[in-house]
């Protein structure tokens, strides 16, 4: 059997440093990972009842520092901005849909590149948004801003199987990221006064994390995010490489492909090519037709993007 590749990314994959490389094909095959002491249950709790003290006044210090979010200035942004949609040509107020505040993340792209290159950071965030009714009930629109072409990025956000709005922002990035490294992702939230829009907070880099609830959950476990960054004890797996090894755009580990069930296609965090009938779908995110992305998969292979590295991790 040939070997595929695999693409892994997380949040701060390709978009930031600190991403995920796959774990190399002996990992964990000769050494047991480390685990904690086992205590009895009442030392455990001990333990546990420390830690949660520390915990209780992070989230009062979140508190605090959303608090002043809220009582953040805010900066007037032309709302005519151009914007390319699944219906042509439309403005930043046009993305709101009526809403009275927008977020919008920006989507990091590679004109040219097959889909399996595309940012598997951007991949990663983008999958985590799914469900918008909870967003939407509070007056929120969530959209992302590509920064590639709309035709060409259309066909990754079909191809990925998502269903939030989706632009191409790729005319007006010096307008609307001035001061910003374009290129980088960022998420950026927007409110409106009638046809007025305003620019109320942005972030880049690790703050894009608060879309991801995969590294959030990871975080509550024993062995964390499993990356070289984390501050772990000696001998907890850290498998999934780090800032050094991301930047190596020809790391490539071997796997095997995936069968979907029932023939359905499986729907990853990552950038994939299809197995369409015995025929490969790979090449471009528009190698396979709608029909293809949308019909019957009899299996998907995940492969793995070039791996782009140009920022700290703050």
């Amino acid at each position: 059997m040939e070997k595929e590749t695999t693409n892994h990314g997380g949040p701060s994959g390709c978009c930031a440093a600190g991403s995920a490389s796959p774990p190399s094909a002996t990992a964990g095959a000769t050494d047991a990972p480390g685990l904690p002491a086992a205590v009895d249950r009442a030392t455990f709790q001990a333990e546990l009842d420390r830690l949660r003290a520390r915990e209780k006044a992070h989230t009062r210090e979140g508190d605090a520092i959303a608090a002043s979010r809220r009582r953040l200035p805010m900066v007037e942004v032309d709302a005519g901005i151009a914007l390319i949609g699944p219906n042509g040509p439309t403005t930043l107020l046009d993305a709101f849909e009526g809403r009275r505040q927008l977020i919008a993340y920006y989507f990091m792209w590679y004109p040219g590149n097959p889909a399996a290159e595309q940012c598997e950071g951007c991949t990663w965030c983008a999958t985590q948004v799914a469900e918008l009714s909870y967003l939407h009930s509070r007056d929120i629109t969530y959209a992302v801003f590509c920064q590639g072409p709309y035709d060409e990025s259309a066909r990754y956000h079909d191809f990925m199987g998502w269903d939030v709005p989706w632009y191409s922002a790729q005319d007006s990035l010096d307008t609307l990221l001035v001061g910003r490294h374009i290129g980088m992702m960022h998420l950026v939230c927007y409110v409106r006064d009638g046809d007025r829009v305003f620019e109320t907070y942005w972030t880049t880099r690790r703050g894009v994390e608060v879309m991801d609830y995969s590294y959030a959950l990871m975080d509550l476990t024993v062995y964390g995010r499993q990356e070289p960054q984390e501050d772990s004890p000696p001998g907890w797996p850290q498998p999934w490489g780090g800032r050094l090894q991301q930047c190596h755009a020809d790391q490539r580990t071997p796997h095997r492909p995936l069968v979907a069930p029932r023939g359905r296609p499986l729907r990853r965090p990552h950038g994939r090519a299809l197995i369409v009938s015995g025929k490969e779908c790979s090449s471009t995110p528009s190698a396979a037709s709608s029909g293809e992305r949308r019909g019957v998969v009899s299996r998907t292979v995940l492969t793995a993007p070039a791996r782009r590295c140009d920022a700290p991790a703050d």
